[in-house]
């Protein structure tokens, strides 16, 4: 029999992973599905330094569903230890990792030459990093991109066709058919499915047939508030913070958010709703993936483009005439003598690092400033504290009184909610195994319930479960 075993993102959102293990073609043959990095605290830190060990040169093939951290940040890790086989994806996956991971890997490299140094000081061993840039360029060689729909023949007898998402450029559902038992037994993975509330990306496929589902479940206790009521608190915040002559801060994950975020605020400003006179995208990796998310405007929902095109009269250099991309350090660091007015989109989008942090210590401690968060928060990260209500935080080691405003607009999240969780899991037919991946403990539950008053039966794995196909 064919298995899997759950290898990461069980009980937790990040850190994707899942071993499968065929007995097809006559042999034994490895897969990795994922390869995602952990985001928020120590245990994090400790679960991406944990070696791979004799497995990266056991591997025949990794598939990834999209090109977040949290899905494929530890690729270089694994061409590090050894890896030399495929890394299937979409087109879009793999445009978004030639940016993502070279960021990763410099960030990184910067945080690790200031550990190092206290380290020195205080007698300690350095650090080596997980990778290096040459490690992402060996990884971005072994990256074979296909079209959604495409069958693909892997290692043991396997086949795998991508289907659109909707969540980030590029994202995929996974459909993986494989031999197991002398049977074709069928996987299906949901990566991350789309929000089909938001803007730029299409509607996720549904899925019919299958024998085993693996379903992300970030919001499965909740749903989000529908984007039209969204938008007009959205609006609502920036006319506030106008007339309290303040700034807006807007922490923004880099791929999907922001550019749903420019978006609107660009529907804002040709609506003559956007008194601001200045936005700032402040994030170097932001603006390589907007700039990335423009070149594959064919990819991208036509119904929202055409709306700024209208207005734009077709001219993209209109979206947003107000917008300014600051690229350097000092072009950000000029950002703080601006005492009000601005609109700053700045990473990282869970506040745990990144410009957003610096643009905290000159303007959270202002009652008139808004802090807008418009993404989801895990556990252990300064965002989730802030989300939480927070009234001091510490950011560069110095103690911060949160006298901004914070205001939570869950509507722009990316992510399915949890009714369209369980219509999405609705449509297979013949009743297939579902476990439940990608989530926090709470929403998993909640989501379970849910499931089974619907007729579906669905269970939760543990880290290092072992299943059979």
């Amino acid at each position: 029999m064919s298995t899997l075993t759950f290898q990461g993102a069980v009980g937790e959102v990040t850190g994707s992973r899942y071993l499968i293990e065929l007995d097809g073609d006559g042999g034994s043959h490895r897969l990795l599905l994922e390869c995602g990095l952990h985001q928020g605290g120590a245990d994090a830190n400790e679960a991406n330094a944990r070696p791979f060990g004799a497995l990266a040169g056991k591997l025949e093939a990794v598939v990834l569903s999209h090109g977040h951290l949290d899905h494929a940040g530890l690729l270089p890790k694994l061409v590090r230890e050894g890896y030399r086989g495929p890394i299937h994806c979409t087109r879009g996956t793999r445009d978004l990792l030639d940016i993502m991971l070279r960021d990763a890997a410099f960030v990184m490299a910067k945080d690790l030459e200031w550990e190092n140094k206290w380290r020195k000081r205080n007698g300690k061993p350095s650090v080596e990093p997980l990778y290096e840039l040459e490690d992402v360029e060996r990884t971005l060689a072994l990256c074979e991109s296909h079209p959604y729909g495409q069958p693909v023949r892997l290692p043991g007898g396997a086949t795998l066709v991508f289907r659109d998402a909707g969540h980030i450029l590029g994202s995929a559902i996974v459909e993986l058919t494989i031999p197991s038992g002398g049977q074709a037994k069928r996987l299906v993975f949901s990566g991350d499915l789309g929000n089909p509330g938001s803007v730029l990306m299409k509607d996720p496929e549904k899925v019919f047939d299958a024998d085993l589902v693996l379903m992300e479940s970030t919001y499965g206790d909740r749903d989000h508030r529908p984007l039209d009521e969204t938008l007009e608190e959205f609006a609502r915040v920036l006319e506030e913070a106008h007339a309290d002559g303040g700034n807006v801060l807007i922490p923004a994950f880099a791929v999907g958010r922001t550019q749903e975020i420019l978006y609107h605020l660009s529907v804002l400003y040709h609506e003559g709703r956007l008194r601001q006179q200045m936005v700032f995208l402040d994030s170097p990796l932001a603006i390589r993936v907007t700039e990335l998310y423009q070149r594959a405007r064919k990819s991208l929902d036509p119904e929202d483009l055409k709306v700024l095109n209208v207005a734009a009269s077709g001219d993209t250099s209109r979206y947003l005439p107000i917008l300014r991309l600051t690229r350097t350090v000092e072009e950000s660091m000029a950002i703080n003598r601006i005492h009000g007015g601005a609109i700053i989109i700045a990473g990282a989008g869970m506040c745990n690092g990144g410009r957003i942090t610096h643009h905290f210590r000159y303007n959270l401690e202002k009652p008139n400033t808004r802090l807008v968060i418009v993404g989801f928060q895990a556990a252990d990260t300064l965002g989730r504290q802030l989300v939480d209500g927070a009234e001091r935080v510490r950011v560069f080691g110095q103690d911060l009184a949160v006298k901004a405003r914070v205001h939570t607009l869950g509507g722009f999240s990316a992510h399915a909610g949890q009714s369209q969780l369980i219509g999405w899991a609705g449509a297979f037919r013949n009743a297939p195994r579902f476990y439940l991946v990608h989530g926090e403990p709470g929403a998993q539950q909640v989501l379970k319930r849910t499931l089974a008053e619907s007729g579906i039966e669905a269970e939760i794995p543990a880290y290092g479960d072992r299943i059979e196909i």
